[in-house]
């Protein structure tokens, strides 16, 4: 009780709502530049490599460094903030929040609701290519010319690339957009609960320092999904919508932050707001968690042919990995 009494006196001294707000526009601004900065650079980087002999080892290598980048954001900034928001003692004083580790369990909650999406959504890819290859996507063939058709495949097979790495290839391509698309809903909720917290704060000595720290935030979290979107090999208008997205969700939030503290009165120090940053936030941890393990970590290094064939590139995406984790665990001094 005498901490919150203490903390409590902390946040008058430094509450000015005018301040905060000028800070705040400032704060849109900044994060929206940064964050197109950091998630465009891995899509143009990829681009300028796309048809060179470098292209696919460049892109695994970006990848890898993505992969430190979103695990270093789920288990160093979401998760530690989810528990802190559930452990405040507005919020851990009064029941069932003191009797029951929430945050742990919503964690667990978001992977396995990841793991279910990416099963669902591999075996429809699945079995509509299964569909394709049963059936013949011409109509009106006769059976001899469906067999003329099977063994002119055949010679094709022989001498050249066959139809079934035609479809493992497509598989796996369908597999990084869907893994690209889950990170992203993971990461919006991510930057949604930032930019919230930040719209509602009227704490000037909270929001200062967090404009900077932030605007690194965004860059390196936007260059680990745009490692991702980059080897998802996406068309230019999906690329452009999902680059648009990252960079908006974060001073969108500012907005929402902003007008839910005029209208309601509540701010980020409420317990309601710290309730809704800890359950949002361990959810989107759980995502991002299974995510960066499982999708990005686990299938590059025991599952790319690429890498298994190289000792050289396993070592330095291994290099990459840890880069990627410890630059954004280093942010955690700051934001």
């Amino acid at each position: 009780m005498a901490a919150c009494v203490l903390d409590t006196a902390r946040a008058l001294a430094c509450r000015d709502g005018k301040a905060a707000a000028h800070l705040k526009f400032i704060s849109i601004w900044v994060i929206f530049f940064t964050s197109v900065v950091g998630i465009s650079s891995p899509v143009l980087l990829a681009r300028y490599f796309h048809g060179k002999p470098l292209y696919d080892k460049a892109v695994l290598l970006i990848k890898c460094f993505a992969a430190g980048v979103i695990l270093s954001t789920s288990l160093v900034h979401v998760l530690p903030e989810a528990f802190t928001a559930i452990s405040d003692c507005q919020v851990a004083s009064h029941h069932p929040w003191k009797d029951f580790p929430f945050s742990g369990l919503v964690t667990m909650v978001g992977a396995l609701l990841a793991l279910l999406v990416d099963i669902t959504a591999s075996s429809h890819v699945e079995q509509s290519h299964s569909h394709a290859d049963h059936y013949s996507p011409v109509p009106g063939l006769t059976q001899e010319e469906l067999m003329e058709r099977k063994k002119s495949g055949e010679s094709r097979c022989e001498s050249g690339t066959s139809e079934e790495e035609r479809v493992a290839a497509e598989l796996v391509r369908q597999k990084q957009r869907l893994v690209s698309q889950v990170l992203e809903i993971g990461i919006i909720f991510h930057s949604v609960i930032i930019g919230v917290t930040m719209g509602m704060s009227q704490n000037q000595c909270t929001i200062r320092p967090l404009v900077a720290a932030l605007a690194f935030h965004q860059i390196f979290e936007g260059m680990g999904l745009g490692g991702c979107i980059a080897q998802a090999g996406f068309g230019f208008a999906t690329t452009a919508y999902m680059c648009f997205m990252f960079s908006v969700t974060t001073p969108i939030g500012i907005v929402m932050g902003m007008i839910i503290f005029s209208v309601t009165g509540y701010d980020d120090s409420s317990k309601n707001a710290l309730i809704m940053e800890g359950l949002l936030g361990s959810f989107s941890s759980g995502i991002l968690i299974y995510m960066a393990l499982v999708d990005l970590i686990a299938v590059d290094f025991f599952h790319n042919k690429m890498m298994s064939s190289s000792p050289w590139l396993k070592k330095a995406s291994y290099i990459a990995l840890t880069l990627g984790s410890t630059a954004m665990s280093i942010l955690a001094l700051w934001a």
